[in-house]
């Protein structure tokens, strides 16, 4: 450890910045009364090797405290000692006693020794604190791979777990590679087989892995201590530098292999929890500063259920935000970001909604984030909802009201037929008023949060039970049915009506105008055992089974088909960049019932089919929709010169169930039976209709 005199440094940039001969440090604290950069050999350490203490006068411009310090190179771990007011009272919460984590900090070294809660206690916690590691992030040759840069209209995103992917032991991944970055390479063709044109990973920010019940591990990941640290958790070889590589070489491999990397971001909340909760780095600079604070100056306003709520519209909170996004962008390539309860981006810092939040414009208006996707989970814990009117001129949206007319359409809810054109057709009930294209609409059933698909149809309430928390935790209301028995089955009735509902959910998932989004090992039918909020389960409940892509590859190989389709066919290129209002204007819809152009929109109604000319190019496609638990024949529209084709039949055996666009079938006769519970879609090439029979209004789209 260097000796070598210190001189003052600089306020900008923040973090530890190598320059020639040593780096600079730099953080924000505007309330503090000293400040020590403190230098380790070892993460494991009791005590630092060197403390260099900052001078007020020296080391201080405004609210920044600087210094350069000779001799340091890459792989440096250090912290912070930062004494001030411990004054709750106040909303400062000083503890000189505590090592604080860089908050501009690229890399991190977590202990063995490891301890949540010493952050919590009072007193040292030296031996079991995770620290800041220098890092030169600007040495990696990124061999000319560039990012495919995939239009939104013809992405199929794929929501997964880093680790979990691939942690199973049946993975075929190599032991030391299963959980990590550089075993998720290995899976790469898995997903080019499926088709998906980007994954969508769950945090990779560094996050705190014991912020879970005692006992349980974070899973998930949404608990961040760092937002430009990637997780050393993921990393193969431990090293608190090579993780950078191995991000950046999962990266690179992605887009070599023409998928996109999108990012689920959390800059709403950290894990240093509420006022009980640890101090490990914003807490213990600037408690006043980056968090929202009640009345009561002493607690936090809890808007995102886990105790704490991100400041993110005060101008140094913001600043750390665009800057970690730009981060990641421009030295670790992903092309997008999914931010997590995007909605308390809105409040301002007394929790109040903005009309015109200043840091999701910045946002979306910064041109080094122009080529980004940016999608937003356009709600928070605390009932603010927009979905639909979040502030933005280029944001998507998880559309949760997609997610929830499909599962109670095809549970066969009452009143549920009316609102499935809005949810096919983009959702211009929600966002047809800002004349934006169809792609603002992201549609999911399924997620990481909630039932697994296969469990959506196998379970009609939560067993959450190994997660220690007596089954209260995890939400109540799923929409979903079991199919007549609760949890496996061996019934051979049971598990082909499942079947057919997990092919009914991804038929409709992916022939719906909008951005469809895929939750990891649904195409296999991946089973959580009907927990619902897995966040605490690191085990073969919440990881990939691999078996299951042989048990179910009749499941695969539909949805792979219907990707391929939806990718190359199905979006005409004329319909790029229109927006929803135009493509709907332009396109012909009737919409049936089991007699033609006589739709029941009752609420009792379980049936419902749409004729589409014009919308998918040259194509017309016919698509039947039974939720009712008895067969309906439906009447088909006539055609001049052409013929309807069997395309999909959620109902018949693979590979009856959907046929090659090109090969399918032709139907005969003037009607189909469609049969319970099942979607069938015709398809015929430069379709016309033969008749123009006065179309009954549908309702308001």
């Amino acid at each position: 450890m260097t000796n070598s005199p210190v001189s003052r440094g600089k306020a900008f940039p923040l973090g530890a910045i190598l320059r020639e001969g040593g780096a600079n440090f730099s953080i924000f604290s505007k309330h503090a009364t000293t400040v020590s950069l403190l230098f380790f050999d070892d993460s494991e350490d009791s005590h630092p090797a060197r403390v260099i203490p900052l001078d007020p006068h020296v080391h201080r411009t405004h609210d920044y405290w600087h210094v350069f310090v000779p001799e340091i190179a890459a792989g440096q771990i250090y912290g912070f000692a930062v004494g001030g007011p411990f004054a709750p009272e106040r909303g400062l919460r000083f503890d000189p006693d505590k090592i604080l984590l860089d908050p501009y900090g690229r890399a991190l070294a977590r202990p063995e020794g490891y301890d949540r809660l010493a952050a919590s206690r009072p007193g040292n916690n030296c031996a079991t604190a995770m620290k800041s590691v220098v890092t030169d992030v600007s040495h990696y040759d990124w061999e000319g791979v560039e990012s495919p840069c995939h239009s939104f209209s013809r992405a199929v995103i794929y929501e997964m777990h880093v680790a979990g992917f691939t942690k199973h032991p049946n993975s075929g991944v190599e032991p030391g590679l299963r959980g990590t970055y550089r075993g998720l390479i290995d899976k790469i063709p898995y997903l080019k087989e499926l088709g998906v044109t980007a994954v969508e990973l769950l945090p990779v920010f560094q996050f705190d892995d014991q912020d879970a019940p005692a006992g349980k591990t974070n899973y998930w990941g949404y608990a961040p201590v760092s937002f430009f640290a990637p997780h050393a958790g993921y990393s193969a070889s431990g090293d608190p530098l090579a993780v950078l590589d191995e991000f950046r070489d999962m990266v690179k491999a992605l887009h070599r292999a023409g998928l996109e990397v999108i990012l689920d971001v959390v800059y709403n909340h950290t894990a240093e929890g509420d006022e009980h909760g640890p101090t490990f780095s914003l807490k213990g600079l600037a408690n006043d500063t980056y968090y929202i604070l009640d009345r009561d100056k002493a607690r936090y306003s809890n808007y995102t259920g886990t105790g704490n709520t991100l400041n993110a519209n005060q101008t140094y909170v913001r600043r750390m935000i665009m800057d970690s996004l730009r981060y990641w962008v421009c030295e670790m390539h992903v092309d997008g970001f999914r931010f997590d309860l995007a909605s308390i981006l809105s409040r301002d810092e007394l929790g109040r909604p903005m009309d015109n939040p200043t840091i999701l414009w910045e946002i979306d208006t910064d041109p080094v984030l122009a080529e980004t996707k940016l999608i937003a989970e356009a709600w928070d814990a605390a009932g603010l909802y927009q979905v639909g009117s979040f502030a933005g001129d280029r944001w998507k949206e998880w559309n949760g009201k997609f997610r929830d007319d499909l599962r109670g359409f095809l549970r066969a809810e009452e009143g549920t037929v009316a609102r499935l054109p809005k949810r096919l057709l983009a959702s211009p009930d929600l966002f047809g008023h800002e004349e934006r294209e169809p792609e603002q609409s992201i549609n999911f059933v399924t997620c990481h949060d909630g039932f697994t698909l296969n469990d959506l149809v196998s379970y009609d309430a939560k067993h959450n039970e190994a997660n220690g928390e007596g089954n209260r935790d995890g939400s109540n209301d799923n929409q979903s049915w079991n199919c007549g028995i609760e949890g496996l089955s061996d019934d051979p009735a049971i598990e082909r009506l499942r079947n057919r509902q997990v092919k009914n959910f991804f038929a409709l998932t992916l022939l719906s105008m909008g951005v469809p989004m895929l939750s990891m090992g649904d195409e296999v039918r991946r089973t959580q055992r009907g927990n619902n909020n897995a966040y605490c389960q690191d085990s073969e409940l919440s990881w990939f089974d691999w078996s299951l892509n042989n048990t179910h590859r009749d499941i695969f190989r539909f949805v792979k088909q219907l990707v391929e389709l939806r990718v190359k066919r199905v979006i005409p290129v004329e319909n790029e960049g229109k927006t929803l209002n135009e493509i709907l204007g332009r396109a012909l819809l009737e919409f049936h019932g089991v007699e033609l152009c006589q739709p029941d929109w009752g609420d009792r109604s379980h049936s419902l089919a749409v004729t589409v000319y014009g919308l998918h190019g040259e194509h017309a496609i016919h698509l039947m929709m039974n939720s009712y638990w008895e067969p309906l024949d439906f009447a088909l529209p006539g055609l001049k010169e052409h013929r309807w084709h069997r395309w999909i039949n959620t109902a018949l055996d693979s590979p009856d169930d959907i046929s090659d666009w090109i090969k399918a079938p032709a139907v005969v006769g003037e009607r189909y039976s469609v049969e319970s519970r099942s979607v069938v879609a015709l398809i015929a090439r430069k379709g016309k209709s033969s008749a123009r029979i006065p179309i009954p209004p549908a309702p308001a789209l």
